[in-house]
């Protein structure tokens, strides 16, 4: 099995904004987590980042603007474990880095997976941000490789869902991100009939 999974170090995993609009974008997604995309103002995001709204509005023009970058964030995550993943030499060894760095990814960002998965604002944001929509084309085609087929999809959304569910499932809560991490690579590697 697998250690504990760290983004490699060569792939960037945050926008090139500046400290004080990610210390925003990091905000805005922590508060997003909280009270839901619809629930969060920018008069909220202001006051926990500790600036003024008209600061905010000087760092991005809209709340969409800041639903972008975080999805451009969280999406920047999901590039470099992909990433990660497409460098290996094997098509075995490339599913099971992926399974690896995706498994990781949602574990160290447990907290805001749920809203990624549920919030209406976000699932919208997600299916209309075709970046996004091409590095699922890429995950699914470095795990799979049939990306029109529906089974295949119907099963990375599956097995999405299942991890998604697990991280934030109350019965999980107290445990420590490895040892989740361990037994979410086990099981998922058992659904994907993947060798452990």
């Amino acid at each position: 099995m697998a250690a504990w999974a760290d983004p490699p170090s060569d792939v960037v995993v945050r926008p090139p904004y500046s400290a004080a609009k990610q210390r925003t974008v990091d905000t805005a997604l922590r508060l997003f987590a909280e009270h839901g995309v619809g629930g969060t103002s920018l008069q909220m995001i202001a006051d926990a980042v500790g600036i003024t709204k008209a600061a905010i509005y000087h760092q991005f023009r809209t709340k969409d603007e800041i639903v972008l970058a975080a999805v451009e964030s969280e999406l920047n995550g999901l590039e470099a474990a992909v990433a990660a993943a497409e460098s290996q030499d094997s098509a075995e060894r490339v599913r099971e880095v992926l399974v690896e760095q995706v498994v990781g990814l949602v574990v160290r960002r447990r907290q805001l997976v749920g809203m990624l998965q549920t919030d209406p604002v976000m699932i919208r944001s997600l299916a209309e941000n075709a970046p996004f929509q091409r590095m699922i084309e890429r995950l699914i085609a470095s795990h799979i490789g049939d990306t029109s087929h529906s089974g295949v999809r119907v099963k990375v959304a599956m097995v999405s869902a299942a991890i998604g569910g697990a991280v934030t499932h109350p019965l999980v809560t107290d445990l420590d991100d490895e040892v989740l991490y361990t037994h979410l690579l086990d099981i998922t590697h058992r659904l994907l009939q993947l060798p452990d």
